[in-house]
């Protein structure tokens, strides 16, 4: 992926009469994946963890993470020798699929080194995305233009990237988000349901909290045995979990996963998301029929509710 300005990257800039320097970026791309899947890749605490960082060189710590209009959050940017740097972001505005507004402080060492306002605008199809973000940016200590357009060109380079290898399933449950947060994040009931028709688990050791793991196999109608380890990095108590799943004990990572809980009219939308380590993984799942199995591990998970 290229990094820094993009040819359809744009910017234009204007000092001030106090030595501020205002200026006004505007970035855009093109998505090889549905506009649902570019929302969620954008929005998710998860997935932003995976695209956030520009280079390899860079190691992004989210500190506080919550995208509902009014949370905030809040990273630390770590390159090795430098000073970390503090980006705190607040959503003012989230319509999905649509728009979101936010704006973002960056400071180091305690100092506030530019204060911008980041509005991203979504459309697209179920094949095709794109997304056009513009940032109105204040740079208060040393001129942060060149730093943003590296910034958020790489940054918008590895949202596409991962936009294109993330798997998005999702089911409305007729029950109470506390009742479907209840039948997910106990230990015993989470076995009885997980996996595609016909699967089946069994648990060699489970911890359902945040650093937390699950370690288990799952195995098929036909007895073949699938080894599986899911470690949790974030639980938030009937809104989100946050885990990576790895190919068995300590194995290979496959993939970052999220799954969201929301209220609607008193049923709950489940959303459940994976970013593949790869492309390559992602489209051999989407070969063997991923998609289907995902989603009927959740009318699964839906008739084990209504059944009880």
């Amino acid at each position: 992926m290229t990094k820094g300005l993009a040819p359809n990257d744009t910017t234009s800039a204007a000092p001030d009469g106090e030595g501020h320097r205002f200026a006004t970026l505007t970035f855009e791309r093109g998505v090889a994946a549905p506009l649902p899947v570019l929302w969620q890749a954008w929005t998710a605490p998860a997935a932003r963890a995976v695209w956030a960082a520009p280079s390899p060189t860079v190691a992004i710590e989210f500190l506080e993470a919550d995208t509902r209009v009014g949370g905030r959050e809040i990273s630390l940017c770590k390159v090795k020798g430098q000073p970390d740097i503090r980006c705190e972001i607040g959503w003012l505005v989230l319509q999905p699929d649509r728009c979101s507004v936010n704006h973002e402080v960056i400071s180091a060492d305690g100092v506030i080194q530019s204060v911008a306002l980041v509005t991203a605008h979504f459309s697209g199809t179920t094949e095709r995305s794109r997304v056009v973000v513009t940032v109105q940016l204040s740079s208060l200590a040393t001129d942060m233009k060149a730093g943003y357009r590296e910034g958020f060109g790489a940054g918008l380079d590895n949202l596409a990237g991962v936009a294109e290898r993330t798997m998005l399933l999702q089911r409305v449950i007729k029950a109470p988000r506390p009742v479907v947060w209840g039948a997910w994040m106990n230990p015993d009931t989470l076995p009885q349901w997980w996996g595609p028709d016909g699967f089946s688990c069994r648990t060699q050791r489970i911890d359902l909290r945040a650093g937390g793991e699950w370690v288990f196999d799952m195995i098929g109608p036909d007895g073949t045995v699938f080894p599986n380890h899911h470690l949790y990095t974030d639980v938030q108590p009937e809104e989100r979990i946050g885990y990576t799943l790895l190919w068995g004990e300590n194995g290979p990572k496959h993939a970052d996963a999220w799954v969201s809980f929301e209220d609607q009219d008193g049923s709950t939308k489940v959303t459940l998301g994976m970013v593949f380590a790869a492309a390559a993984e992602f489209q051999t799942a989407k070969g063997f029929g991923a998609v289907e199995l995902g989603l009927q591990t959740l009318g699964k998970l839906e008739r084990f509710i209504t059944s009880r």
